[in-house]
């Protein structure tokens, strides 16, 4: 896979039960505190490898870096991509900084994947269960903080879904040998499901109630706080989706929120769906059924 395809990473084949993937990220902070936001980081660009049920096992950083930052806060940014990384069993093994006016840190990441059980955003089936890993609301909820009108519980909660690893899903997705899955990033839940949809050929069906929300998401989106992303993903993506009833305009914006480091968007096969339920449960994974796929194209959003 190449820059040709819509997916993750870029994937290298070395044998016939191997192959190379790569991916790099990085960001400016969405968080105030800086160990927190190397931690977000380093678990956003770590996800990508785990869309693919691969495994990373080396990173470097990246980091660009003001003049005037004081030590100590861009030791605890490094920190807390280091610790996240060492949670992932992934080496950080060298990286490059440079100097900029904002900072911003990430990581390039090299992990190994079976290209047989390999799963990508053209992996969807007519029938599959649509299966998320994580709630959505962070992209709100962020910008509710970086402009002082979040709630101290929420912060803590949007910073606890973001920093959690994609991995045991990605292990799940890869016991269960899925094959089409993605991660939800800055595209928001909707931008990916289109990539989905597009390269798979197949129509996706969303039902709003059943979609996870952070618990201060709502209320941030009634008061109109979304980052310009979301209006750049729902300009882009509005002529693709049909809402089949009026869901209210802070509820269609939730689902074109840009998210950072967010969960495993999969298709399911229905023969697996109960077993993989029941995997997910014994390993405290959380998982929400949130829709279908169907014959057709585009995307249709129910109450």
């Amino acid at each position: 896979m190449g820059i040709s395809d819509p997916d993750d990473a870029a994937v290298w084949r070395l044998s016939e039960d191997k192959a190379i993937v790569v991916t790099t990220d990085f960001f400016t902070p969405v968080v105030d505190t800086p160990y927190e936001y190397g931690a977000v980081a380093a678990a956003n660009s770590l996800s990508d490898v785990y869309a693919m049920s691969g495994q990373p096992f080396l990173a470097l950083n990246i980091a660009a870096l003001p003049d005037n930052l004081p030590d100590e806060v861009s030791t605890e940014i490094l920190r807390g991509g280091a610790e996240k990384a060492r949670e992932a069993g992934v080496v950080i093994a060298g990286g490059h900084t440079v100097k900029d006016k904002e900072p911003k840190y990430g990581l390039v990441v090299i992990g190994f994947v079976d290209p047989r059980k390999m799963m990508n955003k053209g992996g969807l089936k007519t029938g599959d269960a649509l299966v998320l890993t994580k709630p959505i609301g962070s992209g709100v909820t962020t910008t509710a903080l970086k402009q002082a009108k979040a709630e101290d519980k929420h912060v803590q909660e949007v910073i606890e879904w973001m920093s959690k690893l994609n991995k045991t899903a990605g292990e799940v997705a890869g016991e269960f040998e899925l094959r089409g899955g993605t991660d939800i990033t800055g595209f928001g839940l909707l931008g990916h499901a289109m990539e989905m949809a597009d390269a798979s050929r197949v129509s996706l069906h969303f039902e709003f109630g059943s979609i996870p929300l952070l618990s201060g998401a709502m209320s941030y989106a009634e008061r109109g706080l979304f980052p310009g992303g979301a209006f750049d993903n729902m300009a882009h993506l509005e002529h693709h989706v049909i809402f089949t009833q009026d869901l209210g305009e802070p509820r269609q914006m939730l689902l074109f929120d840009p998210q950072t480091s967010g969960g495993l968007l999969l298709g399911v096969p229905r023969e697996k769906l109960s077993d993989l339920q029941k995997r997910a449960q014994e390993l405290n994974q959380p998982l929400w059924v949130v829709g279908e796929i169907r014959e057709g194209s585009g995307i249709e959003v129910h109450p």
